[in-house]
């Protein structure tokens, strides 16, 4: 097969490890720049152009689409998907996942496990916003954040009032969570490739800090998980559309609760703590589904 994947850089850790996993199963692998991409849009024949050749001819394409580029990522993609190019992940499944407050109504709606999460525009309702999720401690998360940016864990009332302030007086987006002490600072990453989880880790984060991402400073670690858990992760990815994800889950009291649902996982921190060759997996999952176009004859 001939696969691309849309990546700001080739010697990414996840973007390597997928190339080595495809080219070792005898794929022909292509890293796009994304935002080096360009389109033309038409009803007769949509096409890309790259460095000013045309991309034709793909079976499938990875997207590994960071956050900061969502908008122009997800334009590119849905123009392969208008191809004919099979996505690993669809262009509506990923903006449906990056959007955290419309994922976590999905979520909601679908009955799935969520830290209680209070959304406002107002100043004049930080009191009753604060009530909403039980008092401090809270987390406050920038609805635009990744990696652990734009979250912050406010211990007493006033910090509370002061950081949801400024950041409405700035007209950011907020969320404002419950706080889960009995995670103790952890939480567990499963990967879901298909519909199922074939790897987890439990993320533990570094001594005086509350989040867990390995970008702050967490450790990995192999973890078994529980059948809730599992079954958690799996219905999260299909509610969000996602045929590979990374779902974030916190142990409380009340059992799994979904953080965030992650439609470009890294690779290195799971494959490291579990062992397991996830990219050749992902690599396989497109065997299943990418149909390879019959050839013309004459």
């Amino acid at each position: 097969m001939k696969i691309a994947i849309l990546s700001r850089r080739s010697q990414l850790y996840s973007t390597r490890r997928l190339v080595e996993e495809a080219r070792k199963r005898g794929h022909h692998v292509s890293v796009v720049d994304t935002l080096r991409c360009y389109m033309n849009i038409n009803a007769q024949q949509p096409s890309i152009h790259y460095k000013g050749e045309n991309l034709a001819g793909f079976d499938a394409v990875i997207p590994r689409i960071g956050a900061s580029i969502t908008f122009y990522g997800t334009a590119v993609l849905r123009q392969f998907e208008m191809m004919g190019v099979f996505a690993v992940n669809d262009s509506l499944a990923i903006t449906r996942s990056r959007d955290k407050l419309r994922a976590l109504q999905l979520l909601s709606r679908k009955g799935i496990g969520l830290p209680i999460t209070g959304f406002a525009h107002s100043p004049d309702d930080i009191d009753d916003l604060i009530a909403m999720v039980g008092g401090v401690p809270l987390v406050i998360k920038l609805l635009e954040g990744t990696q652990g940016i734009g979250v912050v864990l406010a211990e007493t009332r006033q910090a509370a009032e002061s950081v949801i302030e400024a950041f409405l007086d700035m007209q950011a987006h907020i969320m404002v969570q419950e706080y889960i002490k009995e995670a103790k600072g952890t939480d567990i990453r499963a990967f879901v490739v298909d519909g199922k989880v074939i790897a987890a880790m439990q993320r533990q984060a570094r001594p005086g800090e509350f989040r867990s991402n390995l970008h702050r400073g967490g450790k990995a670690e192999l973890v078994k998980i529980t059948p809730e858990e599992r079954s958690t992760a799996i219905r999260a990815a299909k509610i969000m559309g996602l045929n590979v994800a990374g779902v974030d889950l916190l142990r409380s009291e009340r059992g799994p609760l979904v953080m965030e649902v992650n439609s470009s996982p890294g690779l290195k921190g799971i494959e490291s703590a579990t062992g397991k060759n996830v990219a050749e997996m992902i690599i396989k999952f497109i065997e299943t589904k990418a149909k390879t176009p019959p050839k013309h004859q004459g």
